[in-house]
């Protein structure tokens, strides 16, 4: 009798035990941080805080991003009530640019042997511009002095901005900001054990384990409150992006982004000027709604992007109105303007490809030039339809020309006539010219009835 209550002990015990595993959750960051990136993060997030995972772990391996998409993670990390913890690895990997404020921002901030972080000066105000020179320094010299070391305010104040923000980072969480301060400032770079020797991370770990291990029992500011680590006998479960990271990621490529806009512009053409096909139209438009959302979420130049459009639409004013070439060319040259400005982003990973605007412009300049060869073709041509093919051709006379007026057929149609030959009905006669709607038409030598 008493074992069933121990044997239910046991079983509660087993069930509270498998309830009460924690786990860490590690989410891999890898390439250049975009909107899908953060968009991929912020719903990992809410989903670890659902289920008060007990960990998270960041492994990235980046060459930098977007800002917006940074500053997005990383208000994530700092509103998050799950610890985050950053490691940059595995062996070989980094995290420049915007992976270092990610890793500043982080509760735990460590990284694998042979990896380096650093580099975050901003890439789109990297090379100083000109500013003009002070009365009396005239010379070419000084003024090329000035346009080389001297930066513009906007430059200086963007500077200012990020090198506020990631001391800040830093402070948060007691690591060094001066080193964080020339991280921005001189694009400093360090590897990863100088990086914990100067108080820039929490430790060196070359596998997702050691991080656990070495983070166990830490004191973290979590929220603006003390919390102390307690991972021990954890469940490690590596996050795979889902289809909706694939799809965002595979939209907001800016090369995908800017095919999908043409898909859709020349579809919408095609399907205005051929009503009633229907596939350019629905395919036209569900392209344009793709790119419109994926360019919402990226760095656009709207000017580069009117370019674009002013471009195509000189294109189709040469194909409906043929001014041979002038409004293709000018087409052309603001398509290829266009393309090259679209994106407000010197990062590499953010411009559109230099072969695919090339190609697409090759592709456009032999459209024209091939329109251009038939209009010439055309104009060599004789003319085949319209009153003015009438002339030298026959007709059948319909009813006697008593008044020297009458009716003839041609090419199945009837027209009145006028002779100053006396016609009769069925007889062949040939036009010799047009004059408004009356034909004037003569026997030809033939006065015979045709049977």
């Amino acid at each position: 009798m008493n074992k069933l209550p121990i044997f239910w002990l046991l079983i509660s015990t087993f069930f509270c035990f498998t309830a009460s595993a924690k786990e860490v959750w590690v989410i891999p960051i890898q390439g250049a941080i975009g909107p899908a990136t953060s968009d991929y993060i912020e719903r990992e997030f809410e989903l670890a805080q659902q289920q008060d995972i007990s960990l998270l772990i960041l492994k990235m391996d980046t060459p930098g991003g977007l800002d917006s998409a940074m500053r997005s993670i990383i208000q994530n990390i700092t509103s998050s009530t799950v610890p985050v913890a950053t490691w940059v690895g595995p062996n070989g990997a980094r995290a420049a640019s915007a992976g270092t404020y990610i890793l500043l921002a982080s509760h735990i901030a460590a990284m694998a042997n042979a990896t380096n972080l650093g580099a975050a000066t901003p890439v789109a105000i990297g090379i100083s511009g000109p500013e003009s020179s002070p009365a009396g320094e005239s010379s070419p010299s000084s003024q090329k002095d000035a346009q080389v070391s001297a930066k513009t305010t906007l430059e200086k104040k963007a500077i200012n901005d990020a090198s506020a923000y990631i001391k800040g980072l830093a402070k948060l969480h007691g690591r060094n900001e001066q080193w964080a301060e020339k991280a921005v400032r001189e694009a400093a770079s360090i590897d990863a054990q100088t990086a914990l020797v100067e108080h820039v991370i929490d430790f060196i770990a070359d596998d997702l384990e050691q991080v656990i291990k070495l983070a166990n029992g830490r004191e973290i500011l979590l929220l603006g409150n003390k919390h102390k680590l307690s991972l021990d006998e954890v469940n490690l479960i590596e996050r795979v992006p889902d289809w909706r990271y694939s799809f965002l990621a595979t939209i907001t490529n800016p090369n995908i982004a800017y095919i999908l806009m043409l898909i859709g512009i020349y579809g919408l053409i095609l399907e205005f000027y051929s009503p009633g096909v229907g596939l350019p139209g629905v395919l036209g438009g569900i392209c344009l709604v793709l790119a419109m959302y994926a360019m919402q979420m990226l760095p656009i130049n709207y000017a580069g992007l009117a370019f674009i459009l002013l471009g195509l639409l000189l294109l189709v004013g040469e194909a409906f109105s043929p001014s041979f070439g002038v409004l293709g060319l000018g087409g052309i040259i603001s398509f290829i303007l266009g393309s090259i400005f679209l994106m407000d982003s010197d990062l590499p990973e953010y411009q559109i490809a230099k072969p695919l605007i090339i190609a697409v412009s090759l592709l456009s300049a032999a459209f024209i030039l091939l329109m251009i060869a038939l209009l010439l073709k055309i104009r060599r041509k004789k003319v085949t339809t319209g009153i003015d093919c009438l002339v030298g051709r026959f007709a059948i006379v319909k009813d006697d020309f008593d008044t020297g007026q009458g009716w003839v057929e041609i090419a199945g149609e009837i027209w009145h006539a006028s002779s100053t030959d006396s016609l009769l009905a069925g007889q062949k006669v040939q036009i010799q010219q047009v004059s408004g709607l009356n034909l004037i038409v003569c026997a030809n030598g033939i006065k015979s009835r045709v049977e």
